[in-house]
């Protein structure tokens, strides 16, 4: 069996597609994995650490400016379609898939949509409620739409085609506790731990107030483990904290690619509202502080976080309100409140979905032809240890 995943651009796309290929892997040892993004994206690291081959194609996001550098952006985008369509049936052709299942980002347009035209079984995935230009496109030709809410369902012409499965959380994030983790990263104290991120990418202007509320707990003697991801804007941090003596225990990194146990360890996470996030934090029960990116289509990252606020399990700033000083003094509050934060995590836990991964694995099972489709196990819901 060939199962070809098609991702990129964001962490929030290629993580899920990780946790269904070990779940593939897993229970069907002869099963070949390839994953397809696009040339330059983060996929090309953070697919070979997770141990899977990644051949790319040239494909290129649409700018919605109409400015000189816009339209030539688009020139090039509309070249590049061409070109990655090429691209595209040569690894069809050479990698002869039984599957290809796309789990977002503007590299799985051009091969999801060569694989339906051959008549090769064909999934997306959209752990938004808001589904993005290529989720949305590509919902016209594939054999299943799979979406993370229920209300997501509404945003496409062919209901009959969507599957609520909630978006899958790598197998990771269930195989230890919190303890085991706080032990793998030397914590050897009661002290909690905080982990802060703005995504895979990071995000400019929420990165100036983290370098000010590091500055904050750093004056204040570090009252806490902090474990920031800093992404793209790593080298800038450094430089602006190069004047700061940071303390050990605060840890100022580029990428977190022990994601699961550094959450696992955390007592509170500071992050963005994209949907797998979300996804991990509801999983294993994490109470966090959320701000949403404004960036986004029709604010979905707010309506995804105010579910969670609604709830219980998570408090909402919104970037305009923002500062290094209203995040460190609603983080320092939040922390020296055990028993907040102890209601908070089950509400968290309450709203997740762990099998996530398991119901979107059967969805696609079921797309395979009969004379290789493997045997259903029974159903199986993923839960933390005891």
């Amino acid at each position: 069996m060939n199962v070809l995943f098609t991702c990129g651009g964001t962490a929030g796309h290629i993580n899920p597609a990780v946790a269904l290929a070990r779940m593939f892997q897993e229970r069907n040892p002869d099963c070949q994995v390839l994953f397809v993004g696009a040339k330059g994206g983060m996929e090309e690291k953070l697919v070979p650490k997770e141990g899977f081959p990644l051949k790319t194609v040239t494909i290129s996001n649409f700018w919605r400016s109409v400015s000189p550098s816009g339209l030539k952006h688009n020139l090039r985008t509309v070249r590049n379609l061409s070109v990655s369509k090429k691209e595209a049936e040569a690894i069809l052709d050479d990698f002869r898939p039984d599957l290809v299942v796309g789990t977002g980002g503007y590299a799985s347009y051009p091969v999801v949509s060569a694989a339906a035209k051959r008549g090769i079984p064909t999934a997306v995935h959209e752990a938004n409620a808001v589904p993005g230009l290529t989720t949305k496109r590509l919902s016209k030709v594939a054999d299943r739409v799979l979406v993370g809410y229920e209300e997501a369902r509404e945003n496409y012409s062919d209901p009959d085609k969507v599957v609520v499965t909630g978006t899958p959380v790598r197998l990771e994030f269930f195989q230890t506790g919190r303890h085991q983790a706080r032990d793998a990263l030397g914590v050897k104290d009661d002290r909690p731990v905080l982990l802060s991120y703005w995504g895979s990418l990071g995000a400019e202007d929420m990165n100036e107030y983290m370098i000010d509320f590091i500055r904050r707990e750093a004056a204040d003697g570090a009252p806490w483990v902090h474990i920031h991801g800093a992404g793209r804007n790593y080298d800038e941090m450094k430089v602006a904290l190069a004047d700061t003596a940071l303390p050990e225990n605060i840890q100022l990194r580029e990428y977190i690619y022990d994601m699961p146990q550094v959450m696992l360890a955390a007592d509170l996470v500071l992050c963005r509202g994209g949907a797998s996030t979300l996804s991990e934090l509801t999983a294993i029960g994490k109470p966090a502080v959320i701000v949403p990116s404004p960036n986004v289509t029709n604010h979905h990252q707010e309506k995804n976080a105010n579910v969670l606020a609604n709830q219980g399990g998570a408090v909402v700033l919104l970037e305009p309100v923002c500062s290094g000083q209203v995040l460190y003094q609603t983080v320092q509050g939040l922390l020296a409140d055990v028993p907040r934060l102890n209601a908070m995590s089950l509400s968290m836990g309450a709203m997740g979905i762990p099998d996530a991964a398991e119901k979107i694995y059967r969805a696609l099972v079921e797309l395979l032809p009969e004379d290789i489709r493997p045997e259903l196990p029974a159903e199986i819901t993923r839960g933390m240890p005891t």
